[in-house]
């Protein structure tokens, strides 16, 4: 499940969706964009600027267990990649149904590593195969 949480009014995420969002997404965005007026969860996630009044970008990767997984806080100026959050997501499905462990940069389909002392020393043998 995907959601997008900020301090703007429901209101405002109306506009923001309907005046910029559907122009840069065919359809707009299929999750819940939800209000944290107060900055409650931002609190919580260690994400809200008190003397701005605002949330700082960040990303979250919440396993079901209520684990996060992974984190990434941004100032306003950059952006985010969303090819990058959906790998990630994709690399911790795998790990949950597996066990297996990702090398950096993982895509689906690529190889991945099985933890155990015999991976000691031996990663960048899978990492780039054929350089021995």
């Amino acid at each position: 499940m995907v959601l997008s949480i900020s301090v703007d009014s429901r209101f405002v995420h109306k506009m923001w969706e309907e005046h910029e969002l559907a122009k840069m997404v065919e359809g707009g965005i299929p999750f819940p964009m939800l209000s944290d007026q107060s900055g409650e969860i931002g609190r919580a996630y260690g994400v809200y600027d008190e003397a701005a009044g605002v949330d700082i970008r960040g990303r979250f990767i919440i396993d079901p267990e209520g684990i996060v997984q992974a984190m990434e806080v941004l100032t306003p100026p950059v952006g985010r990649l969303l090819g990058e959050t959906i790998r990630q997501v994709q690399a911790f499905q795998h790990v949950a149904k597996t066990g297996e462990v990702m090398p950096a940069g993982w895509r689906p389909g690529q190889p991945t590593l099985t933890p155990g002392p015999e991976l000691t020393g031996k990663v960048w043998k899978v990492w780039k195969p054929g350089e021995e």
